[in-house]
């Protein structure tokens, strides 16, 4: 009775061996298949124009200035991207962290052939900009698109950050640029009851900018008083040289969109010498300050958003 009850038990266990070895090579041959496949690294994004598979992300195409900024902040350079509205073809605060990438065209024009040609395995870009081209754009490679340009630039940020994959470091990124804000608040004090006024030169027109565009954004952040007139929800208003003493604050900024011709220029030595500009007391009191179109308004990325608490930090804080 014994020899056969030590019989079925060395029998249980050389077949309890045989089957835990034969399911390791079912898991070795599924995963195996995982990987040649290349689904084990894919992952799901929803965005504008819907939900997009991205199997992978080292060949990266972008479609946007802002977006551009975004993708250099985790740490990817792009095989190609749009030019920059200013710079030849990039921007000064990026030219560095670009050598060697591709143009393609500008974000109102994309060149899809050159696109194509990248041989991209990820393209991010927007629907504002490119929604016409998202079919073409999605046969070449899994494309995803965020919503808009105007107003609060984490929101995109954050969708280029699960696009490539990298939330944890979008989040490292987003959280010490949160942090310079709070430090801000608290060493400026009383100094943000000052009312900050935001006014942009362009070829032939000018606009004064409100709290729904980057550097209201950021200005709202940070808790800074707005003159009453651009106290407002919305991006900005083009106006005319009558509507000059709706400029006036403690503090006006100004920047122009120079693009090489002169004309923006031309419109901010008009505009600037224009009487009623002179008798702003902010004008009169040495407040008014030129400052870097990419940074304040064009470029409208995360890198441009550190730029620009450099400058608040100079002119309020004397760092």
């Amino acid at each position: 009775m014994k020899k056969i009850t030590y019989k079925l038990l060395a029998f249980a266990a050389v077949l309890s061996l045989m089957l835990a070895l034969a399911a390791c090579g079912g898991k070795d041959d599924k995963q195996k298949g995982k990987e040649s496949s290349g689904t084990d690294s894919s992952y799901k994004v929803k965005h504008a124009m819907g939900t997009t598979e991205v199997k992978s992300n080292k060949r990266v195409v972008v479609l946007t200035n802002e977006g551009t900024e975004a993708v250099l902040a985790l740490g990817v350079k792009p095989v190609g991207a749009v030019k920059s509205w200013l710079g030849d073809p990039w921007y000064d605060h990026i030219k560095s962290d670009m050598k060697g990438v591709e143009v393609v065209g500008d974000e109102s024009a994309v060149n899809v052939e050159k696109i194509a040609s990248l041989k991209p395995d990820l393209i991010i870009g927007n629907k504002m900009r490119q929604e016409k081209q998202y079919d073409e754009l999605n046969k070449i490679a899994p494309t995803v698109f965020a919503e808009d340009l105007r107003g609060d630039w984490k929101v995109n940020f954050e969708l280029y950050a699960k696009a490539l994959n990298k939330e944890e470091k979008g989040k490292e990124v987003l959280a010490a640029f949160d942090k310079r804000i709070e430090d801000f608040k608290k060493e400026a004090g009383d100094k943000l009851n000052q009312k900050v006024s935001m006014v942009r030169f362009m070829p032939g027109k000018t606009r004064i900018y409100h709290q729904d565009s980057f550097s209201g954004v950021i200005l709202k952040q940070i808790g800074f008083a707005r003159p009453a007139d651009q106290n407002k929800p919305d991006f900005a208003e083009e106006v005319t040289q009558e509507r000059i003493p709706d400029m006036n604050g403690d503090v006006l900024f100004y920047f122009t969109y120079e693009a090489g011709d002169g004309k923006a220029t031309d419109t901010e030595k008009e505009w600037t010498n224009n009487p009623l500009w002179k008798n702003l007391e902010v004008v009169k009191s040495n407040n008014a300050h030129k400052v870097d179109d990419a940074i304040w308004n064009t470029a409208g990325g995360v890198k441009a958003a550190n730029l620009m608490l450099d400058d608040l930090e100079k002119f309020f804080l004397n760092k």
